[in-house]
């Protein structure tokens, strides 16, 4: 009724009996459950028209790069973790304060760089964000709004296949079918070489490839700053005596 449909037609749609709906019609039934902006763009992108069965999931190439001038802009941050992500979660590449923060992704296989897997499977992840469930519920609901933006893609479906298997959490918090876009926020660490660090982080997107994500984690207080390079200092010597 708030919507202005019948319960017929949105039945119908819900059940995916509607090949299409009007851009108004989604927008109503968007603002009538109140969802929020990612939410309605996740509602939009279910409601595109799909491409055939043989074509799903073919019109995106699995390889993804990064242009090296971003990660020249990566190698230049000194003072601050940064790095970028891409489809599915898949990290394409970061800095050296990144990789001390957390681990050096680039150097795994290159079928084992994506963050939502690390989060979920490696014990040491847990231990380091003292909101780790937080942090990564909010991961899946990424992977979440990317598979809407990409229905049918079958790198994600085995994705979630392997995740469903791996962990509990994440069949839990998948099943909710929260929308998540990443913005801007702060996270909260236990490093195993500083200690406690509260650290802010902005989420850009880059322009000329809407799935690569700039992540730049610039610190909180000045206590937190001075730990990131003290951080930095200790990865430079670690690096050099390895």
């Amino acid at each position: 009724m708030l919507a202005g449909v019948s319960v017929d037609y949105y039945t119908r749609l819900e059940q995916g009996r509607l090949t299409s709906a009007s851009e108004g019609v989604i927008l109503s039934i968007a603002e009538a459950l109140q969802l929020t902006a990612p939410e309605t763009q996740y509602l939009q992108d279910l409601m595109r028209p799909q491409p055939r069965r043989e074509n799903r999931g073919r019109s995106t190439p699995s390889a993804q790069t990064v242009r090296p001038a971003l990660v020249k802009l990566l190698e230049g941050m000194n003072d601050q973790p940064a790095f970028i992500l891409g489809r599915r979660n898949e990290v394409l590449a970061t800095n050296a304060l990144f990789d001390a923060l957390t681990v050096p992704f680039l150097q795994r296989p290159a079928h084992d760089r994506n963050l939502l897997r690390w989060l979920l499977t490696d014990p040491g992840a847990r231990t380091l964000y003292l909101d780790w469930a937080e942090v990564t519920s909010g991961v899946v609901g990424v992977l979440r709004a990317d598979a809407g933006r990409y229905p049918g893609d079958t790198e994600t479906a085995a994705l979630v296949e392997e995740f469903s298997q791996a962990s509990p959490e994440f069949r839990l918090w998948w099943a909710e079918h929260n929308v998540v876009e990443r913005t801007w926020g702060s996270k909260r660490f236990d490093h195993p070489v500083v200690g406690r660090l509260d650290i802010t982080y902005e989420a850009l997107n880059l322009p000329g490839d809407p799935d690569q994500v700039l992540f730049v984690y610039p610190g909180s207080t000045p206590a937190d700053v001075d730990k990131l390079r003290i951080l930095a200092s200790w990865n430079t010597a670690a690096r050099a005596t390895s």
